[in-house]
């Protein structure tokens, strides 16, 4: 049996991990735990993003830099909708608030929000995939 990876099983990979982050999310907010919810909810879009630049072979060090090359080649593209990178940048901003801002209290409405985006971004994400068979 050849194991060999290829950018569409990895990039499957990557979308694996994203789902799970996505359901600790999930759990840490039915806990009342938004600031963690909100990280590992963030860290679900991001991983799902990876998994789209996993199929190019391309990947970046800085989250910036791989939220930037995702906005710029997909959704100016119109290959995701245009809609979802406003969603992104705020998803990334409450998880550096969340992480960062000592300041910073978190609240349901807005932890379910980055749930729900995290769970767009993954559909999103699923279905470009498996169209890539």
């Amino acid at each position: 049996m050849d194991d060999e990876v290829t950018p569409l099983s990895f990039a499957r990979y990557r979308l694996e991990r994203a789902k799970e982050d996505l359901k600790a999310a999930e759990l840490l907010y039915k806990n009342d735990s938004f600031l963690a919810a909100n990280n590992r909810a963030y860290y679900a879009i991001f991983r799902a993003i990876r998994a789209v630049l996993a199929l190019e072979r391309v990947d970046f060090k800085r989250h910036k830099d791989v939220i930037g090359y995702f906005n710029h080649h997909y959704v100016k593209t119109e290959i995701f909708p245009k809609m979802i990178s406003k969603k992104i940048g705020q998803a990334s901003k409450v998880r550096e608030d969340s992480d960062y801002d000592d300041e910073y209290i978190p609240n349901a409405e807005k932890t379910k929000i980055q749930i729900d985006t995290a769970r767009e971004v993954i559909e999103l994400v699923e279905k470009y995939i498996e169209n890539k068979k």
